[in-house]
């Protein structure tokens, strides 16, 4: 006789990345790194110099979903982020964008309303990031079933800083200063990135993504005023576009070098958890917002360069002060270049115990 087939429901396979991230505290907090997929792996490495460009790299899923798939293959990471890039977003709505090796990235800088309505347009923006959204499908049945997939975006500020400068800069003088001399232009600009995010990100849930990071990583330069308009404002609005779709699907907001500004933030913006960079103090994070939000972070990410005992002392403390809450152990910024690879796995262990 055949075998009976097995009609009952299968119970859902727990993840606890996206448990913490609903405000669950975990026993042993999930990990995952930004740029946990990038330069300091050598098959990485290996992978990217096949590509023709960064952007091209971005855009062909083979090569996105097997670099995305590698530090889960080496660390067992309990989430998996999209491999992609901020900037493919004005390069979608029309804006030049090039990675140039050794200067980062270059656009053709849009200062006015003039240059925003001769260059910008929407009309092919989906279709444009199709091969982000076929990668984002695929990565959602390829990785590991108690990995969670993060899809993401760069918040509007950010993203309007390389737009309107052109490149990176230190302080963002000059979009500051657009900002406060010519509103109207910068809140057309603002407005346009808000809804072409937004569904960009929605697309990515409806592909698969199971948590959504918006990196607002120049929120630092603002001042109070202007960070409530500039980003606390799109933000809120983006989450609750996002959340009008896919009110399950958890959003992290990542307003890097905010300092007190991250308690107005998390209260006005509606994100589900925040991630917080290196300068923040633990103990002000777990009084000022653990208590409302799942927070994500902090260890400072040279320290994952130098390794040793300070790293592991580090890492502790982070369990220690954050870990009676909802918690994500990241880093403060991204793992960068001359990380070792031995020292991310000794990270590891030592947020899984096992150390």
């Amino acid at each position: 006789m055949g075998k009976t087939p097995d009609n009952r429901i299968k119970k859902p396979v727990s993840k606890t990345f996206l448990q913490a991230l609903k405000g669950e505290t975990q026993k042993t907090p999930p990990i995952w790194l930004m740029r946990q997929a990038g330069r300091y792996l050598p098959e990485y490495m290996k992978v990217r110099s096949t590509a023709k460009n960064f952007l091209h790299f971005c855009y062909t899923p083979d090569l996105a979903v097997e670099v995305t798939l590698q530090p889960l293959r080496r660390y067992g990471f309990d989430a998996a982020i999209l491999f992609s890039d901020i900037l493919v977003v004005p390069d979608a709505l029309g804006q030049k964008v090039e990675f140039v090796p050794g200067s980062g990235p270059q656009l053709e800088p849009i200062k006015n309303m003039a240059q925003l309505e001769s260059t910008l347009s929407n009309a092919n923006f989906m279709k444009h990031l199709d091969p982000v959204f076929q990668t984002v499908g695929r990565l959602s049945k390829e990785i590991p079933e108690t990995t969670a997939l993060i899809g993401f975006a760069g918040a509007p500020w950010t993203v309007a800083t390389y737009m309107v400068e052109g490149k990176g800069s230190k302080t963002y003088e000059e979009i500051r200063s657009i900002a406060y001399q010519d509103p109207q232009f910068f809140q057309t600009l603002i407005d346009m990135l808000v809804d072409n995010t937004s569904d960009y990100l929605i697309e990515q849930a409806n592909r698969g993504a199971e948590a959504l990071q918006v990196f607002d990583s120049w929120a630092g330069v603002l001042s109070e005023k202007q960070f409530s308009k500039w980003s606390i404002e799109p933000m809120a609005r983006i989450v609750e576009r996002v959340k009008a779709v896919h009110p399950n699907v958890p959003i992290i907001g990542f307003p890097r070098g905010a300092g007190q500004l991250y308690e107005l933030y998390v209260q006005q913006t509606g994100v589900d958890a925040v991630g917080l960079d290196h300068t923040v103090p633990l103990e002000w994070a777990r009084d000022h917002l653990q208590k409302h939000v799942c927070v994500q972070g902090n260890l400072d990410n040279l320290l994952v360069v130098a390794g040793g005992e300070e790293m592991d002392i580090e890492a502790r403390r982070i369990l220690e002060i954050l870990g009676d809450g909802p918690l994500v152990f990241n880093m403060g910024h991204g793992i960068v270049p001359q990380t070792p690879p031995e020292h991310v796995a000794r990270l590891v262990d030592i947020v899984r115990g096992k150390v």
